[in-house]
């Protein structure tokens, strides 16, 4: 079913509306070759807003806080009609071991310079930006929740984590009936189906809208890359095509992918880009792909994706070039042994989840 920017979607178990695409601001601020001039940025949102867009993506980590500064500048009087997501996690100061880690003090801290930053008093969305394996889940939620109570926060969101610690947070905070979990930020793209092992699934269980990042598997997807850029890839350090290469996302199975992709766009007379988006946007549990676009056109482009229906051919198609195995016991449990589980009698599932999201 196509879509607009401006139909708008719950984030969660929660009655937060967002729009369906998130525009991320990870570009802002950032004065390297992909970056965004300020002139780029406040072009980007403007457009992003106009059409219906209200959902904006940061962090405190982005270009050493710029990105919240010049997204701070760019809101203005139109703060309140945003929904403003940031995250804290990462280091602010190297060699400090407080201003990083997912402690109450560096919550804290983070969410006062971040306040400061971006110009408001509260924050509708703070994620936990990546799991640092220290710190107790029951620190982490109450701190969520004090702030919560204060005011300063809205929500509470997780991020690259273990699914199992997500599951776990989100019912020790419904038992001790502390602010819960709407949002699950997660890498997600068809170069990048491995969260469907545990975390979609565990996310739409457990009431949290999935909000992927790097749906176009950071650039790969668009169609920019083709064999000749793996050798040599991991030249010029710092460049985009050293980064896709170093985190595994430049290989020969990520361009077949990338290839039926673009057959996909040829065929319905799409760029490949708006394709890869299409393909996340289609998934259940994904309430707001996050869009990480450099220029106003590239920004276009990607709202187009909006207007795409598949057929059932062409989503066969996608699937099949990008699938992977599940594993154990997903694979097992999927087989034949459901013969034994239910002995030859079908028994529907009813699904928790409401129609309307």
């Amino acid at each position: 079913m196509a879509r607009q920017l401006d139909a708008y979607r719950l984030l969660g178990r929660s009655g937060l509306r967002v729009s369906p695409l998130a525009l991320g601001t990870m570009t802002f601020g950032v004065k390297a070759a992909w970056g965004s001039t300020d002139e780029d940025a406040a072009r980007i949102l403007d457009i992003f807003i106009e059409r219906g867009g209200n959902f904006v993506d940061t962090a405190n980590f982005y270009a050493a806080g710029a990105s919240e500064e010049v997204l701070g500048r760019l809101m203005g009087d139109r703060r309140e009609r945003l929904v403003v997501s940031t995250k804290y996690s990462l280091t602010t100061r190297p060699g400090d071991p407080n201003a990083s880690g997912n402690h109450r003090k560096s919550m804290v801290r983070a969410v006062e310079d971040s306040l400061r930053r971006l110009g408001t008093d509260y924050i509708d969305l703070l994620y936990l930006h990546m799991w640092d394996f220290r710190t107790p889940v029951e620190e982490i939620l109450r701190a969520f929740d004090d702030l919560i109570r204060t005011g300063k926060l809205l929500y509470a969101g997780l991020s690259d984590l273990p699914a199992w610690q997500a599951a776990r947070m989100q019912e020790i905070a419904e038992i001790r009936g502390w602010s819960p979990i709407v949002a699950l930020q997660l890498s997600y793209s068809l170069i990048e189906r491995t969260p469907e092992r545990d975390l979609i699934p565990m996310a739409r269980e457990m009431g949290m809208g999935v909000s992927p990042w790097s749906p176009l598997g950071g650039g790969v997807l668009s169609g920019k890359y083709s064999e000749k850029d793996l050798a040599g890839a991991c030249e010029g350090a710092g460049s985009r095509k050293a980064i896709n290469a170093a985190s595994g996302r430049l290989s020969a199975r990520n361009l077949a992918i990338a290839g039926q992709v673009k057959a996909v766009a040829e065929e319905i007379g799409r760029t490949p880009a708006q394709v890869a988006l299409a393909w996340v946007l289609a998934m259940p549990a994904v309430v707001s792909p996050v869009l990480g676009v450099r220029t106003p056109a590239q920004l276009e482009d990607n709202l187009a994706a909006l207007e795409i229906d598949f057929s059932d051919e062409q989503r066969a198609a996608l699937d099949e070039a990008s699938r992977i195995e599940l594993g154990f016991p997903h694979d097992l449990l999927a087989g034949p042994m459901q013969r034994m589980v239910f002995g030859n009698v079908t028994v529907e599932r009813r699904d928790r989840e409401s129609s309307c999201q």
